[in-house]
């Protein structure tokens, strides 16, 4: 692996690690960065295929309350690395992924109680009126955030493939089928999150167009995805639900309370 690649894949990793608490540009989400390093390693399909996989899984993981989801930058970084990098399977990628969810989750929290010393450091710094102290100690917080997940990418980089070949294939089958039924139940999780969204009697029609549509085998996932498009700009100009308007003129009630409030002025 050249050089390049190399760099371009420790900065991927240092964006999603930063991201894991941004969530300005979701480096840190699967479909992002695993795409992101199998384009850095010159494996972009793969990289695709492990990210669109782990995102599902993604989408049962959320903070609730104190309780911190498990850590997908580091999952989606270290699995992509092992797909793209050490010419691992995707489904063993997939396998991996959970634990090293797990492993990141401990890191988070390691990083946020350092965290915690610095926010006195701010503190203490803002108290002194240090505009470049108080931007400091938020750039190094932040900094630390991208290490959690560069040092460790950097180091699954730096072990031989054979290595980590022999590692995979010394996991027992009942260890790596039981990873994969687990990732299975969470995707289950995430599609249930994603109907729940979208449980109403205005959009179930289009959920199952949306399967009509699929099976046609002509029509590209672009195309589908225009067509997805094309139909919901239609719904929202079409709908009275969104533009609040009935037989093409505007409706005096049920509207949006602030609109009806700007009206009166």
């Amino acid at each position: 692996m050249s050089f390049l690649s190399i760099i371009g894949i420790l900065i991927v990793s240092f964006l999603a690690g930063m991201e894991g608490v941004l969530d300005q540009f979701e480096f840190h989400q699967p479909i992002l960065a695993c795409s992101l390093i199998g384009l850095a390693s010159g494996h972009p399909a793969e990289g695709l295929a492990l990210g669109g996989s782990l995102q599902l899984i993604a989408l049962g993981w959320m903070n609730i309350g104190a309780a911190v989801a498990p850590d997908a930058a580091l999952a989606s970084v270290a699995a992509a690395i092992l797909v793209c990098v050490k010419n691992t399977s995707v489904s063993n990628g997939v396998a991996l992924a959970i634990p090293l969810a797990v492993a990141g989750l401990v890191l988070t929290i390691l990083v946020r109680t350092v965290a915690t010393f610095l926010a006195h450091g701010a503190d203490a710094a803002g108290k002194r009126g240090s505009f470049a102290g108080v931007y400091a100690y938020h750039f190094i917080a932040l900094s630390l955030q991208g290490l959690r997940i560069a040092i460790p990418a950097a180091l699954i980089m730096a072990v031989p493939t054979h290595v980590v070949t022999d590692l995979l294939a010394a996991l027992p089958d009942i260890v790596t089928n039981g990873l994969k039924v687990g990732g299975g139940m969470i995707v289950a999780v995430g599609y249930a999150m994603v109907i729940n969204m979208m449980a109403t009697p205005a959009l179930w029609p289009w959920f199952f167009l949306g399967f009509a549509l699929a099976s046609l085998s002509e029509i590209t996932l672009i195309g589908m995805g225009i067509i997805g498009v094309v139909l919901a700009l239609l719904f929202l100009q079409v709908s009275p639900e969104f533009n609040k308007t009935s037989g093409g003129s505007s409706s005096d009630d049920g509207g949006d309370p602030i609109d009806d409030i700007l009206n009166d002025y």
